[in-house]
């Protein structure tokens, strides 16, 4: 029995429909691989993004907590956010990441792995890192919009924070869990 590969879908025409400075919302009109067309396919358009484990030379893993409105809680999570226009190099983005929202950096970023979030609905990527050594350098450098509380944390207690729900956030577990593994944890 022969099996039929996985074919992509072609796009026949895309407009974007919502365009502001936080989000994009394309609307794609697309023929699936057995000819049926879809005029209403919704697409997120991101930016992509970098996260960050960062790790100190004491043994202490940074983490942001924050509140996030959307989700309408306060979440304890790895630093990191988009990769900003005219940014081209994911390293240098971690870095001023992290470097704003905890005030400390390192030269030792070690590139893990790069993701898609939600790829039935959204385009960017995230780009995982583990920084090595970090040290304090500044005080954080925040948003008007932003309220970020650092968090110190022994690496043993890593993995027991998302066991019992501490850490929640999907990126944030994923990249924990990867970091760990690297670490031999």
């Amino acid at each position: 029995m022969t099996k039929k590969g996985i074919e992509r879908w072609k796009t026949l025409k895309s407009q974007v429909v919502f365009d502001h400075k936080w989000y994009t919302l394309r609307r794609d009109h697309v023929e699936l691989p057995n000819g049926h067309e879809m005029d209403d396919y919704f697409v997120s358009v991101r930016p992509d993004v970098v996260l960050t484990f960062p790790l100190t030379a004491d043994g202490h893993v940074l983490f942001v907590r924050q509140y996030k409105h959307a989700a309408g809680d306060i979440f304890i999570e790895l630093p990191g956010g988009v990769i900003d226009e005219g940014e081209t190099d994911p390293v240098e983005a971690a870095k001023r990441e992290l470097l704003e929202e905890t005030g400390y950096t390192t030269e030792e970023m070690e590139p893990m792995l790069q993701v898609i979030d939600n790829p039935t609905k959204d385009t960017n990527k995230i780009f995982y890192f583990i920084a090595h050594n970090v040290r304090e350098v500044a005080a954080q450098d925040l948003d008007e919009s932003e309220h970020i509380e650092v968090l110190k944390v022994p690496l043993q207690e890593v993995e027991p924070m998302i066991m019992n729900g501490q850490i929640r956030v999907a990126g944030s577990v994923a990249l924990c869990m990867l970091a760990l593994r690297k670490l031999g944890l």
